[in-house]
C-alpha cells in the first residue's frame, strides 16, 4: 500500500531536521505555520519559528529517528525518538508529534514528550 501523501510530507519534514537542511523544512511548512513548543511558547510563521530557533544557537540541533508515522487528510502523528544538541549538551528523548497538513505544506503541530520538565529545563538554559 502506498503511503498518505502527508504521510510522506511528515517524513520528509524529519529528514530535513536531520540533514539540517532550513530550505528543505521550509519548503514543508506554511508560510503562517503554527509550532506549539513542548511545554511552551507558540511560534506563529516561519519567520518567528526561525527565529526562535537561532536563539537557541548556531550549534542548536535536533535529530529525529522515527518510529512509525500515521496519518490521514487532515492529521499525521510521528511517533519519535529525538535527540537535542545545543551548547555541547545532547538529550535524548521520546514524542508523538501531531501535525495538520494542508496542501503539502505542515499548518500546526503540537508535540507531547515521555518528559516534559527535562525538555522544559534542558531548552530554558539556552534562551
Amino acid at each position: 500500500m502506498a503511503e498518505h501523501p502527508n504521510v510522506t510530507v511528515a517524513r520528509e519534514l524529519m529528514e530535513a531536521f536531520n540533514e539540517g537542511d532550513e530550505d528543505r523544512i521550509k519548503a514543508r511548512m506554511a508560510e503562517n505555520v503554527k509550532w506549539h513548543m513542548i511545554g511552551g511558547e507558540t511560534a506563529e510563521g516561519l519567520e518567528a519559528l526561525a527565529a526562535y530557533m537561532a536563539d537557541a544557537g548556531d550549534d542548536f540541533r535536533i535529530t529525529t529517528d522515527v518510529h512509525d508515522i500515521v496519518g490521514n487528510d487532515e492529521h499525521v502523528i510521528a511517533l519519535v525518538n529525538a535527540t537535542a544538541n545545543v551548547g555541547g549538551q545532547t538529550l535524548n528523548y521520546r514524542t508523538a508529534e501531531i501535525m495538520h497538513v494542508r496542501d503539502g505544506k505542515i499548518t500546526e503541530r503540537w508535540a507531547f514528550s515521555d518528559d516534559t520538565a527535562a525538555i522544559n529545563e534542558f531548552f530554558g538554559q539556552f534562551s
